[in-house]
């Protein structure tokens, strides 16, 4: 007689999928649309929501990360082709970020708030992939550089900002809609961009023959690049087509695609100027004042990119929880749970609303100085430490899952894999805190910016107000400011999170931030809430 046994592979308490989810059911994000003057975006942003959270998305986004870019130097007779063979799926993430204007709407119809609504969009379907972001966003941010050339200007904004994803190396002008990336760095330099050799020299057309090495490039399929070269004056900013308007491919090869920790759909390379031909943009030797332009969108989007996947780690360690028991009970429901999970609804938010003012700074720094000098130091101070708190979020959500957070199919490592990328780019921790101090410095208007904006707050929470005295003191005292510039900009940048969250944010949510960020003896990790807070009210908000 055959024996039986029990059944050994039973499966229960184990959490049901996270997906489909609505990316943009997110009270902080809408809220956010509405104050900052982009309520007529908002079905806009809902529908992208749904799409982005939906299963078709999100298995485009784990494709496209499974099996990443192959770089094709050469065709099967020898030619030299330079080409980047992407994952299918890649090319429907970039369609549909495309579609929705995320690379352009702002330039193509500046309507007020057109630059809150791009931000919410970008946030919300940068849920189902960050890499495809990065050349939405470098073509978001070379406009406003390439308006220094107006004839350049004049022949490719129309196309940078056309909703049309058409991929594939052909003369611009023959397309339906460009992208554009942004070749700065060398192996010798990093952010030094001044110490590059990359050299330009000018023919007799107008045109400059550029030769040089470019350490990281990202996107290098795009159809144009605004790079840095050295011309008699100075760095020199240029506009460099993939192919030429004669139709021949520029020289520009592609050496190899970086193997990097995450952004895996994304194709970074090095990349090789033997002789190719590039346009003056802006005057010669004002190359860094002209790609500034550029880097200061980018910088935008590096904290919207780190709010996006603050928030997608803050969904996921809820809906474990929520769902998950241990020891007799859900893990939401017990009490060091709740003070973990209650924390990291606390950061999401406050990097989130924080966003949000910001494009809407954006949008109004035009025709107003002084958000225009919001912009310039909340900017500064903001990229320092939201993008630095993405990866110490991402670590502490993925040990809210325990050993299922570790394991690849959750996605929790691909998100934490990704969290440090926003902290360098356009300047890692140290260039952002020392960008804040250079604001102060040569544009005093900047701290008076930042404490108008902080004190519209003042009087509604001890904590805040003893907090921006602090600030005050801190700048008072400019010995050694180099030297703690972290801890300075640090500070800047809770104060105004928490002006904004006590002004605009759920009271809970605010008292919570305000009783940990801005307290003398708030704890080193997520979870160290004191007692009296009202998690049940922070929770509720997912």
């Amino acid at each position: 007689m055959t024996p039986t046994f029990p059944p050994t592979h039973e499966v229960f308490n184990q959490v049901p999928d996270l997906v489909p989810y609505d990316a943009a059911d997110d009270a902080a994000l809408l809220e956010g649309l509405r104050r900052e003057g982009a309520a007529w975006a908002e079905d806009e942003v809902r529908a992208l929501g749904v799409l982005a959270g939906g299963v078709r998305a999100q298995d485009w986004g784990r494709l496209a990360n499974e099996y990443p870019p192959v770089l094709h130097t050469h065709d099967r007779y020898g030619n030299r082709v330079d080409e980047v063979e992407f994952h299918p799926h890649w090319h429907d993430l970039m369609t549909v970020a495309v579609e929705h204007g995320l690379h352009g709407a702002p330039w193509r119809d500046p309507r007020p708030g057109a630059h809150v609504a791009r931000a919410a969009k970008f946030y919300t379907w940068g849920q189902a992939d960050a890499g495809h972001m990065c050349p939405i966003s470098m073509t978001y941010a070379a406009i406003p550089a390439l308006r220094h050339n107006p004839e350049l200007a004049d022949r490719y904004e129309p196309l940078l900002a056309a909703p049309h994803y058409d991929f594939g190396l052909r003369e611009p002008s023959s397309k339906r809609g460009l992208i554009a990336g942004m070749s700065m760095t060398e192996k010798q330099g990093g952010s030094d961009v001044r110490a590059n050799t990359t050299t330009a020299t000018e023919n007799a057309d107008g045109s400059y023959t550029i030769v040089g090495h470019k350490w990281f490039t990202s996107a290098p399929m795009s159809d144009l690049f605004l790079t840095l070269a050295q011309t008699e004056h100075g760095p020199s900013c240029f506009l460099l087509p993939r192919v030429l308007p004669d139709g021949t491919r520029n020289r520009i090869h592609i050496q190899r695609l970086k193997d990097k920790l995450g952004n895996k759909s994304n194709a970074s390379s090095e990349i090789e100027y033997q002789g190719a031909t590039g346009w003056l943009v802006g005057p010669e030797g004002r190359g860094v004042a002209t790609i500034i332009e550029m880097v200061n969108m980018t910088r935008l989007d590096c904290v919207i990119g780190s709010s996006t996947g603050i928030r997608m780690a803050t969904l996921r360690a809820v809906h474990h929880a929520r769902h998950r028991k241990a020891f007799g009970a859900l893990l939401i429901d017990q009490p060091l749970m709740r003070n973990v999970l209650a924390d990291l609804v606390v950061e999401s938010e406050a990097a989130t609303t924080m966003m949000m003012r910001l494009a809407g700074a954006t949008d109004r720094a035009t025709g107003d100085p002084q958000e225009a000098a919001l912009r310039r130091i909340a900017l500064a101070v903001t990229k320092y430490w939201v993008c630095k708190r993405a990866p110490v979020h991402a670590a502490e959500a993925l040990e809210c899952l325990g050993g299922n957070g570790y394991a690849e199919e959750s996605g929790m490592p691909r998100l934490f894999r990704e969290s440090p990328l926003m902290s360098i780019w356009e300047g890692s921790g140290n260039v952002a805190a020392l960008d804040a101090l250079r604001a102060m410095i040569k544009q005093p208007d900047t701290v008076e910016a930042f404490f108008a904006e902080a004190r519209l707050a003042e009087g509604a929470d001890r904590r805040l107000d003893d907090a921006i005295s602090r600030v005050g003191k801190e700048l008072t005292d400019l010995e050694n400011v180099e030297y703690r510039a972290r801890r300075v900009v640090e500070l800047m940048a809770l104060v105004l999170q928490g002006a904004q969250l006590v002004r605009h944010g759920h009271p809970a949510v605010a008292d919570a931030f305000c009783a940990s960020r801005l307290d003398r003896d708030w704890g080193i990790a997520l979870g160290t809430l004191p007692t009296g807070i009202d998690t049940a009210g922070i929770l509720s908000r997912l």
